[in-house]
């Protein structure tokens, strides 16, 4: 096994993941009802924590319950821990074993707040420490990188989130998520040769708004894991407070830009960059527009609701990261100075 096969699974990861845990979730969904949950505190890091600005965005838009990110150091560090009345506590780690994401649900269950974990491994102390537990069933995961774990921790999010609002139609947008990853994929040699282009490349900036801020700092650390590149992930907004004066001639900034209603901010920004600055792009989105601007375009399937563009609109930047990674001659499966469970306090 190694990280390009562990790419090329997510299609069967979600569409398993979707058929048996769904009920689960309905369940979980309904105790949070019942239980008059009134915001989301959630804990995370690295990968995860990523899935975890998604989660900000989507638990928010569709089910009304603010979601604020957990700062674990108060939890273990500084023994202060935040009042958790009427919240949910969730922890999400690929590994379940970080001991600061722990701490944060051990606490909540202590204040009596219901706790849910969602994580890859079952027997994990994370899903010992919580109430309910959503088993993401990625499978082994060897790479150090995580990439079939992170749209599946996505898929989860997205799954909790349609079964709290209880829509049938955002239920089929799901099912054919996987498809829509599957059909990303039949990218990967383009997306080879696209890497040769930035062989060279030390540093980046990586765009993204909305969802797919998510999807931004995701692209952003697979680079620094993988391909050592000083990649800095921004909000466009925040971009053009204090950021875009890096920006010279043949910079490169990384885009994901999807249809949906930050899409005409993000291109305008997009458009400057290229006219203004003469900066180097490279955009996924399927807006023709956007790809327009790219010097090479990577277009994700037409179709997708906003909402889950991130699921998808993170697999071409997996494959670029993965494919830049083997063009600087470095290593795929084992990176210099990570470990694939990191225990943080």
């Amino acid at each position: 096994m190694s990280l390009h096969s562990e790419i090329f699974e997510q299609p069967t990861v979600l569409q398993n993941l979707l058929a048996n845990q769904f009920q689960v979730v309905q369940e979980i969904a309904a105790e949070i009802r019942a239980r008059g949950v009134e915001y989301i505190f959630l804990a995370a890091r690295g990968t995860s924590d990523n899935a975890g600005r998604y989660a900000n965005y989507l638990w928010g838009a569709f089910n009304h319950l603010p979601t604020a990110l957990a700062t674990p150091s108060l939890f273990t560090l500084y023994n202060r821990p935040p009042s958790l009345k009427n919240a949910l506590v969730v922890g999400i780690s690929q590994s379940g074993e970080s001991p600061d994401i722990i701490s944060v649900l051990a606490e909540g269950r202590r204040q009596g707040s219901l706790t849910l974990a969602i994580t890859n491994v079952t027997d994990s102390p994370l899903a010992r420490s919580a109430d309910f537990v959503i088993d993401i069933q990625a499978g082994h995961e060897a790479a150090v990188a995580a990439t079939k774990t992170y749209t599946a921790e996505l898929m989860a999010i997205a799954m909790l989130a349609v079964a709290l609002e209880g829509d049938d139609s955002r239920l089929r947008d799901l099912e054919a998520t996987p498809a829509h990853v599957e059909q990303v994929l039949s990218l990967d040699g383009m997306i080879a040769q696209v890497a040769e282009r930035y062989r060279y490349m030390q540093q980046c900036v990586v765009l993204g708004r909305g969802y797919n801020y998510s999807t931004a700092f995701e692209w952003s650390l697979k680079l620094k894991e993988l391909t050592y590149v000083v990649a800095e992930p921004y909000s466009s907004a925040d971009f053009q407070h204090g950021p875009i004066a890096m920006v010279e001639s043949g910079f490169p900034v990384m885009a994901v830009t999807p249809g949906g209603m930050v899409f005409d901010n993000v291109f305008e920004l997009l458009t400057r960059l290229k006219n203004d600055y003469n900066a180097e792009l490279l955009v996924i989105s399927e807006k023709d527009a956007a790809l327009a601007l790219s010097h090479a375009p990577l277009e994700l399937p037409q179709g997708i609701p906003e909402w889950l563009t991130p699921l998808v609109s993170i697999v071409p930047a997996q494959l670029f990261a993965y494919h830049l990674a083997r063009a600087k001659g470095y290593s795929t499966e084992s990176p210099r100075s990570i470990h694939k469970v990191t225990r943080t306090r």
